[in-house]
């Protein structure tokens, strides 16, 4: 009983170290392993290479395949080339097994001591958490001799050699066996490597660890497709067209199983490396086979998930990915594009705020009106996101830019409430009561929403890159912008002085209306602070008054 339990906790390491790695690497890389995922489909080996480059160092096909799923869903690549990268995905994995496989535990102690002196001397730095990462190196390659040792214990049992005598019996078990070892594992790395060392110390035969590897290979597509199965129809294309590719690679190489232990079995004494290489050997043929048709294998999964065309009032947001929340840097880089989504909204209902109380468009404005509810479903959307994303794995710069999306969609949150009320009240106190600007507070009014929807796109700009100098423009809108406020109120007073009828008639909602987009303006332009006092670039009195 001890030396099963020896040999399940040695397990549970094993799985828990390719956590750590995984979750590690696309801490540390995930922007960059994103970038290069993306810019590397222009061509059909370019986008193989770059998905045996990015799963070789995240170590999980699995991973890969949510990334490529997500880019899918946003429209970045096609379909195609995304199960291009796929198969090369899968490569890399089986890459990464062999490597494992070699006799590394020499290494393990190195990384295990120089990884914690890291992650306890820098924990919230990125070099505390490349400390995490070797970490996980360490205790995959202990984990892999502690089930070398248990296994050689245990199959002196017979008890233990019955029960595996009964696994052996069909290949279906076995490749069902590994499928579903693969999916609890939430590895199909884990899976190969556990085989390995089990066929290795002679816990099972031979061609049992190779039903298993199939197994494996294909629970790591069935993993994929299970983990999005909450996702749209876009997102689960990828998975479904990966599992596909393993159904074929299954349906091929189970009849080169007995002419592999027959004539390469042979040449390889250690069975470990054996069932590594088979792994290897399956993804391989897997990619030869299926790269010239993977056009045919998009087609067909486009037919079986048959592509969401979303309605343009579709409220749903487009940009905070799921998968992306185990990288903290990325998943901030989701939520700001969505923010920016949000704000676009904000600027269509700015925009057509003056075609409202020009044209006394009563249709358009309660239309506009009601994509406020928009607004406040992505604010909504975005601040759920937001507090799912580990603030313990940010560092200063992360930190901070996750204030400043939380600030930005808060905003835009409030100008579109704002925008709203003004819609409101040009409705109740001109529309319907049939009333009209003078031509000067018209042309005034006009002015004011010119330099709004100007400072609202540079507020975007600002939020978007960060630039100290525009930040500084957007700044200075503010105090611009006190001036015509006063200068127009003044006009105004003038107007009603002079017994101008419009002016009179209008007089509450002109006032009303200077103030509210005087407002809007102030929330535009303390979107500049955050830039400009990580900059240093603000004068102490601003920031006072900020």
């Amino acid at each position: 009983m001890q030396h099963l339990l020896n040999l399940l906790a040695a397990i549970a390491l094993l799985v828990w170290g390719i956590q750590m790695v995984r979750t590690g690497i696309l801490r540390v890389f995930g922007a960059n392993l994103r970038q290069l995922i993306s810019r590397g489909v222009s061509t059909r080996l370019t986008a193989l290479l770059s998905g045996v480059g990015v799963t070789a160092i995240v170590q999980s096909s699995t991973a890969t395949a949510l990334i490529v799923s997500a880019f899918v869903g946003q429209g970045m690549i096609s379909l195609t080339s995304a199960l291009i990268v796929m198969l090369g995905a899968d490569v890399g994995s089986s890459l990464m097994a062999v490597v494992f496989s070699l006799d590394l535990s020499w290494l393990s102690p190195l990384c295990i001591f120089t990884g914690v002196v890291l992650y306890v001397a820098r924990q919230d730095t990125k070099v505390g958490r490349i400390g995490r990462v070797l970490i996980g190196l360490g205790l995959m390659l202990l984990a892999l001799r502690l089930i070398t040792e248990a296994t050689l214990v245990l199959t002196q049992s017979e008890t233990v050699r019955t029960l595996l005598l009964a696994v052996t019996s069909d290949i279906t078990l076995e490749i069902i066996t590994g499928a579903v070892l693969a999916i609890i594992s939430y590895s199909s790395l884990a899976t190969v490597l556990l085989v390995s060392a089990l066929a290795g110390s002679g816990g099972i035969p031979g061609d049992v660890a190779l039903g298993l590897v199939l197994g494996a290979n294909l629970g790591s597509g069935m993993l994929a497709l299970l983990t999005t199965l909450k996702s749209s129809v876009q997102v689960r294309q990828v998975p479904l067209g990966n599992l596909l590719f393993k159904v074929v690679g299954v349906a091929a190489m189970i009849g080169l199983i007995q002419p592999w232990l027959t004539y390469i079995a042979p040449l390889v004494p250690n069975i470990g490396a054996q069932v590594v290489l088979f792994h290897l050997l399956f993804n391989l043929v897997v990619a030869l086979l299926c790269v010239q048709f993977t056009g045919h294998f998009a087609r067909l999964v486009e037919k079986i998930l048959p592509t969401e065309v979303a309605a343009p009032s579709s409220t749903r947001p487009h940009h905070l990915d799921g998968s992306a929340l185990a990288t903290p840097s990325l998943a901030i880089s989701c939520a700001a594009r969505e923010a920016l989504h949000q704000a676009d909204i904000v600027e269509t209902m700015l925009g057509g705020l003056k075609k409202v109380w020009e044209d006394n468009d009563a249709e358009l404005a309660r239309h506009l009106r009601t994509l406020d509810d928009q607004v406040d479903d992505l604010y909504s959307a975005i601040k759920y996101y937001m507090t799912k994303i580990s603030r313990a794995e940010l560092d200063e710069r992360e930190g901070q830019r996750w204030t400043e999306v939380i600030n930005f969609t808060i905003n835009m949150e409030q100008v579109g409430d704002l925008v709203e009320r003004i819609l409101q009240e040009v409705e109740d106190k001109k529309i319907k009561k049939g009333r009209d600007f003078s031509s000067a507070g018209l042309e005034e009014i006009n002015r004011m929403h010119a330099h709004l929807v100007a400072n609202l796109r540079l507020a975007m700009s600002v939020f978007l890159s960060g630039n100290v100098r525009d930040a500084q423009r957007l700044l200075e809108e503010k105090a611009r912008f006190r001036d015509l406020e006063l200068a127009y109120s003044a006009s105004h007073l003038n107007r009603l002085s002079d017994g101008k009828v419009k002016s009179i008639e209008t007089s509450a909602l002109h006032i009303d209306m200077i103030s509210d987009l005087k407002r809007i303006n102030s929330l535009l332009c303390s979107l500049a602070y955050p830039v400009l006092e990580a900059a240093g670039a603000i004068a102490p009195r601003l920031r006072d008054l900020h």
